[in-house]
């Protein structure tokens, strides 16, 4: 959330991402009603958990008391997030990192349920020769989800494009994710990963058959996310504005 020179916002892989907006507004809120009390850890915590059931995925209550950090850089982006285009072990080595497990990273990836992605995330699966036509490159993706990706992402298209994560409910958390990666149309290169891997391959037929197991799970996998790293105590600050420290 730190604006600045070379923080973490200003690395190119977290240039995509919104919702800044949406924060700072429950910031102001927050600290008109109870000043220096709520931290912006929180806030994006809680927005990320509501997000999810106000969607149709699963209520889940979280710890609070998290305390804001006080630095923001950029090279610590990228040891820090999964890139799309990365294979199963590389996925693990990420998440086994951090503390979560093979399990955990395929629950977690079940987020790809809604949203949406730009097409430079994607766009290498696939290409367009000079008549027009769509060629596979990757052949773990499903061919005419790739013609219909091609239309709506062609050579032309601006890099602001984007496309839903989810062909089928996109603006529903469900387990159509799961589903989708059975039919091989799984949006990111890391995405069908999980179905060619002989070690997540059942878990992922598992969750496209019961979406109740899909929400517990989540739930269970979700608050070990939002535990990694947590600052408590008298580690951190609480902000007054989540795009600057207090000092």
């Amino acid at each position: 959330m730190l604006l600045g020179n070379n923080t973490e916002q200003s690395d190119p892989a977290n240039r995509s991402i919104g919702g800044f907006s949406v924060i700072e507004s429950a910031k102001r809120v927050l600290e008109f009603l109870c000043p220096g009390t709520v931290s912006c850890a929180d806030i994006i915590a809680l927005a990320a958990r509501d997000a999810v059931e106000l969607t149709g995925g699963p209520m889940i209550q979280i710890p609070t008391g998290r305390r804001d950090g006080m630095v923001s850089v950029a090279s610590n982006v990228r040891p820090n997030i999964l890139d799309t285009s990365f294979t199963m072990d590389e996925m693990i080595k990420r998440f086994s990192n951090k503390g979560l497990s093979l399990f955990d990273l395929v629950i977690l990836s079940g987020a790809h349920t809604i949203g949406t992605a730009h097409c430079s995330s994607f766009r290498d699966r696939f290409q367009q020769d000079s008549k027009g036509k769509m060629k596979l490159i990757d052949k773990s993706l499903d061919s005419s989800y790739a013609d219909e990706l091609m239309k709506e992402c062609p050579l032309s298209a601006s890099p602001s494009v984007q496309v839903n994560n989810d062909p089928e409910t996109s603006m529903v958390f469900d387990n159509h994710y799961y589903r989708n990666l059975l039919t091989n149309k799984g949006l990111f290169q890391s995405d069908s990963a999980l179905l060619s891997d002989n070690r997540t391959r059942k878990l992922v037929e598992d969750l496209a058959n019961d979406q109740q197991f899909f929400f517990e799970s989540w739930g269970q996998s979700f608050m070990k996310l939002t535990s990694i790293g947590v600052k408590t105590g008298d580690e951190g600050e609480i902000r007054r504005f989540c795009s600057s420290t207090n000092a």
